[in-house]
């Protein structure tokens, strides 16, 4: 079965058709470029409304079979940003780690980065992503976070994913 990977991005404009989906469009350029394995995408544009989120994630892990799902926008400080509400909702473990590197990375471009509230965690057997929505935030905190994914969905008994080494080098620890 190839493998799954969802594509959220959370936007009430670009859900209305407002705006054009670039972040989503940035994530699926970067797996790409990373991605040696075939890989399919599941992808939705929502607005910044929980249950639609969570409904979405839940139906992209549980029923599509994703093994990883990365979304974009929802993650500031913004009365209508809860990405990381709905992903915690929706995860059995949190995986704060993931965030505090990006939020790093982040502060080297940009001060505000203090203000976003990216996270990740997993539900089940499908690890979870949040993401900045500035297109070229999501490469600098892709860049950053991916090397451990391919590793963590190993662990979380998922496809092996093979990376373009040249463009991004998973880590995975020798075996003993």
């Amino acid at each position: 079965m190839e493998t799954r990977i969802g594509i959220i991005n959370v936007s009430d404009r670009a859900s209305q058709g407002i705006y054009e989906d670039i972040p989503g469009k940035a994530i699926i350029e970067t797996l790409e470029a990373y991605l040696a394995s075939p890989w399919e995408k599941v992808y939705a544009v929502v607005p910044d409304e929980q249950d639609q989120i969570e409904a979405t994630m839940k139906k992209m892990a549980d029923e599509e079979g994703c093994c990883l799902i990365i979304t974009s926008g929802g993650t500031g400080p913004a009365k209508r940003d809860v990405t990381p509400e709905a992903t915690e909702a929706v995860c059995q473990k949190m995986m704060p780690g993931f965030g505090e590197l990006m939020r790093q990375v982040s502060l080297q471009y940009v001060p505000t980065a203090i203000l976003s509230r990216q996270t990740a965690g997993i539900r089940h057997k499908t690890l979870i992503v949040n993401l900045p929505g500035k297109p070229k935030a999501i490469r600098q905190c892709l860049d950053a976070v991916f090397p451990a994914i391919p590793y963590c969905i190993d662990l979380l008994e998922g496809p092996y994913l093979e990376c373009h080494e040249e463009v991004i080098k998973p880590f995975r620890p020798k075996s003993s």
